[in-house]
C-alpha cells in the first residue's frame, strides 16, 4: 500500500538529491548514515521510555528512504552493490526497532505477552526476505505475502506513537501480535510457493 507512494516521494525528494550531489554526497554515504540514525535512536529512546520521539524521528529517516535510490539514478549510480547495501541496511533498521520495544518492554517488568511478540516480529521479520532471497538465489521467486515491509513498518510505528502520547499499550501489543501473524503467514505463503515451482519444475 504505501509502496504506492514512491512515486510522490521521488518527486519531493529530488531537490535535495540534487542539493547533496552537488555537494559530493554519495548515495551510500546517504542509506549509512540514515540507518545508523535509526538503530542508534530505536536502541536509545525506545529502551528508555521515549515512545514519542523515537518514532518521529525514525518516521522522518523512513520517509527519506528512498532519497539514496534517487540519488544514484540522478547521478546514473545505480548498481547491484547499492540495492545489496540498501535491503541489508533496512534488515538492520528493521531489527533495531523492534529490539528497542523488545527491550522497553522488558525492561519494564510487567508486559512479558507484548515483549514476547516483538521478539516474534524480530525474528519473523528477518526470515521473510530471507525466504525471498533464497528462492530468488535458486532461480524462482518468492515475492508473495499479505504485508509488505513499507506496512509492517507504518503499523508499528502508528502505535508505538499512540502508545507514546499516552494511549494504551495494549494497542501495540495488538498491532505486534496481528504483524507476528501476518509475517508467520507471509513465510508459509513464500515457502508454498517455491514448492510449487519446484513441482512444476520436476
Amino acid at each position: 500500500m504505501l509502496n504506492r507512494l514512491r512515486g510522490f516521494m521521488t518527486r519531493v525528494m529530488t531537490p535535495l538529491a540534487d542539493a547533496l550531489l552537488k555537494r559530493g554526497v554519495s548515495p551510500d554515504a546517504v542509506t549509512i548514515a540514515g540507518t545508523v540514525a535509526v538503530v542508534v535512536v530505536a536502541l536509545w529512546l525506545y529502551p528508555t521510555g521515549h515512545l514519542l520521539v523515537a518514532t518521529l524521528l525514525i518516521a522522518a529517516f523512513a520517509l527519506t528512504d528512498s532519497l539514496d535510490g534517487v540519488m544514484a539514478r540522478r547521478a546514473g549510480r545505480s548498481s547491484s552493490w547499492g540495492a545489496f547495501l540498501d535491503s541489508t541496511l533496512d534488515r538492520l533498521a528493521d531489527a533495531a526497532i523492534f529490539s528497542g520495544l523488545v527491550l522497553w518492554f522488558f525492561g519494564r517488568g510487567d508486559d512479558a505477552l507484548a515483549g514476547g511478540l516483538a521478539l516474534a516480529c524480530l525474528v519473523l521479520g528477518s526470515v521473510v526476505p530471507y525466504a525471498r532471497a533464497r528462492a530468488e538465489g535458486l532461480g524462482m521467486t518468492a515475492s508473495v505475502g499479505i504485508a509488505e515491509r513499507a506496512d509492517r513498518l507504518a503499523a508499528v510505528l502508528t502505535a508505538t506513537a499512540l502508545v507514546g502520547v499516552g494511549l494504551p499499550s495494549v494497542i501495540l501489543t495488538v498491532v505486534l501480535g496481528l504483524l507476528a501473524v501476518a509475517s508467520a503467514i507471509t513465510v508459509v505463503q513464500r515457502m508454498a510457493t517455491v514448492r510449487a515451482q519446484v513441482r512444476a519444475a520436476s
